[in-house]
């Protein structure tokens, strides 16, 4: 069996340059104790997400940041699954807002992919998952990987500006607000970021 790596408090690498989920990430990390420093703050470059999962994607991104930092990098992937796109945009979610990072433009891509996808009965399959994985790698190349996910269903139009990324079209199952909608305090502990984060500290406690 695997031992256990252990984390002290500190300073943690958060690799990413998306604004929107270094605030997240380091709201989470702060209230277990962590202090984050994103990528872009030490200038390390963006890897080419070159895997085809979720889980690939992050765990290349963590070793990255782990190695050329030299100290432990916890890093996110993350997407919209929708049922109604057999599963897609997933791991291209932000590529389909394109260079200038458009969500908007991403937003109505998924709109208008469900409406071409109608199911037999002619409806559109609104169902949705939010996936997130956080992997947290050593400059030694070891890593631990955590996935959270977050059902729902999309709406149109779009609703809310407090969010980032397709937060304007997906309400969670349970509530009426879509992620765009909600104040952090509420969004927070219910997104697919917090989930996986749940898990991760239930690892670093033992």
């Amino acid at each position: 069996m695997t031992e256990r790596r252990k984390l002290p408090p500190g300073r943690l690498v958060a690799a990413t340059h998306n604004q929107g989920k270094v605030k997240e990430l380091s709201d989470l990390l702060g209230a277990a104790g962590f202090m984050a420093v994103s990528a872009k703050e030490l200038g390390l470059p963006e890897p080419e997400e070159t895997a085809d999962t979720f889980r690939g994607n992050a765990e290349l991104k963590a070793l990255a940041a782990a190695k050329t930092a030299g100290q432990p990098a916890l890093a996110d992937d993350s997407g919209l699954a929708c049922d109604g796109l057999a599963g897609a945009p997933g791991i291209y979610s932000a590529r389909w807002a394109g260079p200038e990072k458009d969500f908007s433009a991403a937003m109505q891509k998924v709109e208008d992919g469900l409406k071409v996808e109608t199911t037999s009965d002619g409806e559109v399959d609104r169902r949705a998952s939010f996936v997130c994985v956080l992997s947290l790698a050593w400059p030694d190349g070891h890593v631990e990987s955590f996935e959270g996910i977050v059902r729902g269903q999309l709406v149109w139009p779009p609703r809310g500006d407090q969010g980032f990324g397709y937060d304007p079209i997906f309400v969670p199952e349970g509530e009426t607000e879509t992620f765009g909608e909600m104040l952090a305090d509420k969004k927070l502990p219910l997104t697919h970021r917090a989930i996986a984060f749940q898990k991760l500290k239930d690892y670093l406690a033992g």
